[in-house]
């Protein structure tokens, strides 16, 4: 598995938890996101991970910023993106399941470092249940050919 991951200036320090959590457990990280220090504008880092999921680089993304949100709303802008933004490992693990979520956005100044870790993990492990949810994601994706 192919992980992309990208973070603004309010979140290298969390970026670089996720990062070393997910090497830990083998997953190979394409780092999208800038070092401590510098300044960067989210919707920047948000369309790389974006891309680089769609475009089959990475099979899944993560994106953080402040509070998770612009940096989600950035990466919807790209077809094909499910971004969700999550503060909860329920929420997050739910995206997976009911709305097939290919990127975990969350906030820096939102989660710590453990809430992080434990929202990745239930991602990660989640199955999309498919069924009466692909109707949805279907609609979504109809919503996009139309734009």
């Amino acid at each position: 598995m192919k992980i992309a991951i990208g973070n603004d200036h309010a979140a290298p320090e969390l970026k670089n938890v996720i990062k070393a959590h997910l090497e830990s457990k083998g997953i190979e990280v394409i780092d999208f996101g800038v070092a401590v220090g510098e300044k960067a504008d989210y919707p920047i880092q948000a369309e790389k991970v974006a891309l680089a999921v769609v475009n089959g680089e990475a099979d899944l993304g993560i994106a953080i910023c402040g509070s998770g949100i612009g940096i989600s709303i950035a990466c919807n802008k790209v077809k094909g993106i499910r971004a969700a933004c999550c503060s909860d490992p329920y929420s997050a693990k739910l995206s997976r399941i009911h709305n097939n979520s290919n990127i975990l956005c969350f906030g820096a100044r939102v989660v710590g470092d453990e809430v992080a870790k434990m929202m990745v993990d239930e991602w990660l492990n989640a199955k999309f249940e498919g069924g009466r949810h692909q109707r949805r994601i279907d609609l979504i994706k109809d919503i996009e050919d139309r734009q």
